[in-house]
């Protein structure tokens, strides 16, 4: 695997020089200043490169940009409303100029609305770390008593709804605005952060857009997107849903290996694959990691490595990022699926056998504590995950046992 790392730009509390000194390989960033649906313009590439490659002190860093993360699709793609056509128009021009750029691997997601949704941004653990949390209850809270969206009620369980009520009715008016603020947090670092009214009027928008409308609007980008992309090189990689269920009376069309079976399949070709994401799936107790990087490994060109722990075997449920090791996704068999798969690429001379893999959000521990980064994204808690998957991998393949 390449080891990669995140980093939301020169505003983020983790440096040019904490990446070097945790010894990564590669970094994954995105223009998040500039605002969805307009062109990413090769100035601007330049200039983000040009500050990934210089440490604080202006020495070279060696590191070089090597996957996006994201080219935002825009909620008019999503729904085929308004300047969508141009939308669609401006990410085709974008990812040619990333690939001018000498950029090979491209993630995106397809969620409606929200790119993904917590209640709780610094969950205490025993042991005084702070995860992200998702917590049904919780978000049953928001969705029926803050949002107050139509019809929200009927899409949680009896007993849920009881719940939320309670926990609503015992809330003061600085918990009520946390917990908002939590759920509409959006993507970190990017240009858009919602209001209420903005949550609802978008919800509004995707009012005619069924699960089946969604999945064809995919296929559509797809059939404009994809075949360029091969034209040039890139690979495109579709992160899955986070959560891997439904919310908010939005459809889902990435939450299952079938899902993902059946997107890759509706567009055939090699640059159409996957973000293979271990905590935004393992949060559904339906979907094997290990299995999914086997049978689908071939079209898989970029890794989120992280783990999460279930309060329950639902599939509509509550989870909390756990240790990158400890919680209910077999990592070891992870990663010897992932080495297992690189092993068949070299053996069939595939220029992209080495996988990026990135490791995914982290606790906060230590120093991380009170340096106020994004959420999920501390400095130490992600050098702890990604020594210890260095780790697994050392040890998978120590001996050339895989």
């Amino acid at each position: 695997m390449r080891h990669t790392w995140r980093w939301f730009g020169p505003k983020d509390r983790v440096s040019i020089d904490d990446m070097m000194q945790a010894g990564v390989q590669g970094v994954v960033t995105a223009l998040h200043h500039v605002p969805t649906g307009v062109v990413w313009t090769p100035a601007e590439i330049a200039r983000r490169q040009a500050e990934i490659a210089a440490m604080a002190d202006g020495a070279p860093s060696g590191l070089k940009w090597e996957v996006v993360e994201s080219l935002p699709v825009s909620e008019a793609i999503k729904t085929q409303t308004g300047d969508w056509r141009e939308h669609v128009a401006n990410w085709i021009t974008s990812m040619r100029h990333l690939r001018d750029a000498g950029i090979e691997v491209l993630c995106y997601n397809f969620m409606p609305v929200l790119d993904w949704t917590r209640t709780d941004l610094a969950w205490r653990r025993p042991n005084g770390a702070r995860c992200m949390r998702f917590d049904f209850t919780d978000f049953a809270a928001f969705d029926i008593h803050i949002l107050r969206r139509p019809g929200a009620a009927e899409d949680f369980p009896e007993e849920i709804r009881d719940e939320a009520a309670r926990r609503f009715a015992a809330m003061d008016e600085a918990r009520r605005e946390q917990l908002a603020g939590n759920v509409v947090f959006g993507l970190p670092g990017a240009a858009e952060h919602f209001t209420l009214e903005d949550v609802r009027a978008l919800l509004d928008s995707y009012a005619p857009v069924t699960d089946a409308v969604l999945r064809r609007n995919f296929h559509d980008f797809l059939e404009q997107v994809a075949p360029v992309a091969q034209d040039i090189g890139m690979r495109l990689c579709c992160h899955p849903d986070d959560p891997p269920f439904p919310l908010l009376g939005l459809p889902r069309v990435m939450s299952t290996e079938a899902d993902y079976a059946e997107r890759m399949a509706a567009v055939d070709l090699p640059a159409n694959g996957i973000t293979l994401c271990s905590g935004s799936l393992g949060a559904r107790p339906d979907n094997d990691l290990p299995g999914m990087m086997e049978r689908l490994g071939e079209r898989v060109h970029f890794l989120h490595l992280r783990n999460v722990r279930r309060d329950s075997a639902a599939i509509r449920g509550s989870f909390f990022e756990d240790e990158h090791l400890a919680g209910q996704t077999d990592m070891v068999a992870l990663v010897a699926a992932v080495l297992r798969e690189e092993k068949r690429r070299r053996e069939a001379g595939r220029a992209d056998w080495n996988i990026p893999m990135r490791p995914d959000h982290g606790q906060d521990i230590l120093d991380d504590l009170g340096r106020g980064g994004q959420p999920g994204y501390p400095a130490i808690g992600r050098l702890k995950g990604l020594a210890e998957l260095r780790g697994v991998e050392l040890a998978l393949t120590h001996g050339a046992r895989v």
